[in-house]
């Protein structure tokens, strides 16, 4: 009885122990996001287009690395700011290198099962966005050349006007 006890806790520290990922990485990261000018406003949407997060900058969140099973998560940060142009920039996981390390100690069960369910098979590439938004030119007047006829010459105009000989 002792034994198979002992066997019982023995199999499940080693199951719960065994993804090298999971104890030397994280399933979720934060991620600091400033803009110039500062106060934009920003959303985030995951993979499936769902809006997870909205505020303004600057903002420390934190990011779930997966999307499911043997799935990594990707984001789309949106900034806004009136007066500029909208800005998206991607935050994108990568597979961690700890998850490799299951080929040593952690086995099948960490490769398979565990890290690949809690996310902690990946990590976050960047820990920072850092985006300077760009003025809005869209509504400004640009130079251009106009050509009237006679008729449409406003009158405060034509006191201006000099005549041109051929």
């Amino acid at each position: 009885m002792k034994r198979t006890l002992t066997t019982c806790l023995l199999s499940g520290m080693i199951l719960a122990a065994s993804s090298c990922a999971s104890i030397f990485s994280k399933s979720s990261y934060p991620i600091s996001i400033n803009s110039t000018p500062m106060g934009a406003k920003i959303s985030i949407t995951d993979k499936k287009g769902t809006e997870i997060y909205t505020g303004k900058t600057p903002a420390n969140i934190k990011l779930k690395a997966s999307n499911g099973y043997f799935s990594r998560a990707r984001y789309i940060v949106k900034f806004d700011q009136p007066g500029y142009a909208t800005k998206t920039v991607p935050v994108e996981y990568k597979l961690d290198g700890w998850y490799f390390g299951n080929i040593l100690i952690g086995g099948l069960v960490g490769m398979l099962i565990i890290d690949p369910a809690t996310g902690a098979m990946y990590k976050l590439e960047t820990e920072f966005l850092n985006e300077t938004l760009e003025r809005n030119t869209a509504n400004l007047e640009q130079e251009e050349l106009k050509v009237f006829t006679m008729d449409e010459v406003p009158g405060k105009w034509r006191s201006h006007m000099e005549a041109l000989e051929n």
